[in-house]
């Protein structure tokens, strides 16, 4: 195999590119509600620690990541609360930006 061959996006059976994981944790995070660790990290299949890694990853990134404690002793709840702008994502410096 070629490294140009290697580097094409997998296909599903329909021959649709599938999303990266990256993408799919994005989209997880966009939603209103957010989402908590215990579940992108099974949606996704990694263990807890790789979750964590990866919002300190989209952080760095520019992403603005709000964390929500629950009560009732429920999981906390993560969402992006703003996403970088192209200039920041151009620029490729990183700003660490924790909320909540």
């Amino acid at each position: 195999m070629t490294a140009q061959q290697s580097q094409k996006p997998k296909k599903t059976t329909a021959g649709k590119a599938r999303a990266t994981k990256k993408a799919q944790l994005i989209r997880m995070l966009q939603s209103r509600t957010g989402s908590d660790i215990g579940a992108i990290s099974k949606k996704l299949g990694w263990q807890s620690h790789t979750t964590r890694a990866a919002l300190t990853g989209l952080r760095k990134a520019g992403f603005e990541i709000a964390a929500t404690k629950s009560e009732n002793g429920k999981p906390t709840l993560y969402r992006i609360a703003a996403e970088p702008d192209a200039k920041r994502q151009t620029s490729g410096s990183a700003e660490i930006v924790h909320a909540g």
